[in-house]
């Protein structure tokens, strides 16, 4: 394995891809890494989704929600005056699956650079026309994996930031990472949080060794199955693009997922090979030749 991953880095440095570093690691351990840059805390952007992911199986596992769960019965004080009879359709397991119904990308880093959704992201969303059946079609969308943070929010009576930071970021030695927060100080659900390469990728680690960190169970095993397995289709637009689970994309290899972030910032879960594989780079870089090389360098030789 470590050969394989060398492999990767003697490339990288000879097509002179972007890239700041890449590590791996069992369930327990780190076992390589790499830096071609200083190691240095990083925005890693969508990765945060499947932290989101995670905190939503807390909540199941605690009782404080249900899947099923509707969005619109959540927030009845942000609903318009004649809402869309649609949104009493969107339920969790949706918002989880990308597949809310609202068929458009909303509140994406774009959308809310330049404002859109202020202040309040739950009630803008709660006036938008839902399109499609809630369900069917994957649209990919952060509005979904905030609105799913603010559901577990609403229930927990914290922060989703200190609701993670208890169960999660503490055990795991974290620390309390910055995170991007919306105009009223909630944490982003679907974006923004700042970590290191190894720290981000013990999520992964968590994942590979079945919601167990150093002896203590810390998710459920049942949810950690169920957010890595196939959930609904996705567009097939690369080899990595093989469906998705709950805020956690699939790969192409054995019982693999990734949670993924922009530019980049990917942890790979290969139960097969027992490791997970984390990669951060920056937003100049071509991340599809990166993609490339680890899948030939690396993924596809385990």
């Amino acid at each position: 394995m470590i050969e394989y991953l060398e492999n990767f880095v003697r490339r990288a440095e000879r097509s002179h891809l972007r890239v700041e570093g890449i590590a791996a690691a069992d369930g327990e351990k780190l076992l390589w890494q790499h830096r071609f840059t200083a190691d240095i805390p990083r925005n890693i952007y969508s990765h945060t989704k499947s932290y989101t992911a995670t905190a939503v199986g807390l909540a199941v596992s605690e009782g404080l929600v249900d899947l099923d769960d509707r969005l619109a019965d959540y927030f009845p004080e942000k609903l318009p005056e004649n809402p869309d009879p649609a949104l009493g359709e969107i339920r969790l397991r949706h918002l989880l699956t990308m597949s809310s119904g609202f068929g458009r990308p909303y509140l994406m880093n774009e959308n809310r650079r330049r404002g859109d959704g202020m202040p309040d992201y739950v009630r803008y969303m709660l006036s938008q026309k839902v399109r499609n059946k809630p369900g069917e079609t994957f649209v990919y969308s952060s509005a979904d994996s905030i609105l799913a943070g603010r559901m577990v929010e609403k229930k927990a009576g914290v922060l989703l930031s200190e609701y993670l930071y208890r169960r999660i970021f503490a055990p795991l030695g974290q620390g309390f990472p910055m995170w991007e927060c919306c105009p009223q100080g909630h944490p982003n659900g679907g974006g923004g949080m700042v970590m290191r390469l190894t720290d981000m990728m013990k999520l992964g680690q968590l994942y590979l060794a079945g919601g167990k960190w150093q002896g203590a169970q810390l998710l459920d095993p049942a949810w950690v199955k169920e957010a890595g397995s196939r959930k609904i289709a996705t567009p097939a637009d690369s080899i990595w693009s093989v469906g998705y689970g709950y805020y956690f994309w699939m790969l192409p290899y054995p019982d693999a997922c990734r949670a993924d972030g922009a530019y980049g910032q990917v942890t790979a879960i290969l139960p097969k090979a027992g490791i997970a594989v984390a990669v951060q780079c920056p937003e100049d870089g071509d991340f599809a030749a990166v993609r490339e090389a680890l899948h030939e360098e690396v993924f596809s030789r385990l």
